[in-house]
């Protein structure tokens, strides 16, 4: 198996984790914003105090932090912040799936990103399997099964402010993705983990930064309740780290493009999760929509 396909399956299958980490989060009393800065702000140190001590233990060189390299590592923090609170911000609307299934269109806005910042192109092999997971991600998500709340018109229930917001935070998911990639890339040719590391260290703390400024400017409160629930906290600090730095070393091997293709393995880990622990049976349409979404999957795996 290939190491980007590796470390791919074990980003998601942390990432997964991590959400449900911070449902506990959530419990505490936090806002999403306060669960979301928990999740940089209890991993940047540990984080920053590793690659400190791998520096020190085996004398490996640090490029230099170019402004190339700054550039692309803000505006992936940057992104991932505005993509998350898109997401959170969905969380209230009432067509929610509507909002969700556009948020999946990251994958192909991914590749138009990809393509005007980096220059990287997919195959039409690779082209073929990202809209059957795409085909995939409609039938699983199926925003139209229910009908309208309020019996607004089905047009007008699409073109709403979740579709703004789905669209929105695959738009930044995208931007993030590519930018941690060029950041990676800026760093140059030394050891692909050492390489990794180093961006996340920095990323993660630039937005632990921005955060806390927004914080002080916003809600001071909510600094006491993050650091007040350290408990959930470290863990989700713990389950980001491992999940961030598994993605940021996939970005520096394969074009973020196909890496979120592959990524969406995570649905089917989230899946299986609710069937095994929860006694969560599956319909017909969902279990078409896994098999299509594992079609192109392995399509993925074959072509790249």
């Amino acid at each position: 198996m290939d190491t980007w396909i590796a470390a791919t399956l074990a980003a998601a299958l942390f990432q997964t984790v991590r959400f449900a980490l911070q449902k506990r989060l959530k419990q505490a009393g936090l806002s999403a914003a306060g669960a979301t800065w928990a999740r940089f702000v209890w991993s940047a140190p540990v984080l920053g105090l590793a690659v400190a001590v791998w520096i020190a233990a085996s004398g490996v060189t640090v490029p230099p932090l170019t402004a190339a390299f700054w550039a692309f590592a803000l505006a992936g923090g940057i992104g991932q912040i505005l993509a998350t609170i898109c997401v959170v911000a969905l969380f209230s609307r009432r067509n929610f799936a509507v909002g969700i299934t556009f948020k999946k269109s990251e994958v192909l806005q991914t590749a138009l990103v990809g393509w005007l910042v980096l220059g990287e192109g997919v195959s039409w092999s690779g082209l073929a399997a990202l809209l059957l997971g795409l085909v995939a991600l409609l039938v699983l998500a199926d925003p139209f099964q229910e009908a309208a709340p309020d019996g607004t018109p089905m047009l007008r229930r699409v073109l709403s402010p979740s579709m703004g917001l789905g669209l929105a935070s695959g738009a930044f998911f995208a931007l993030a993705g590519v930018a941690y990639r060029g950041a990676t890339l800026a760093l140059g040719d030394g050891p692909v983990a050492f390489r990794a590391a180093l961006a996340l260290a920095l990323a993660t703390a630039s937005q632990s930064l921005l955060m806390l400024l927004w914080f002080l400017w916003r809600d001071r409160a909510e600094i006491g309740r993050v650091l007040a629930a350290w408990r959930p906290g470290l863990a989700v600090g713990a389950s980001s780290l491992a999940g961030s730095l598994c993605w940021f070393i996939v970005f520096a091997l394969q074009t973020a493009t196909y890496v979120y293709a592959l990524g969406q393995v995570e649905l089917l880990f989230s899946i299986a999760g609710g069937a095994l622990f929860f006694r969560e049976r599956l319909s017909g349409r969902e279990w078409l929509g896994i098999s299509l979404l594992m079609a192109s999957l392995v399509v993925l795996v074959l072509v790249t």
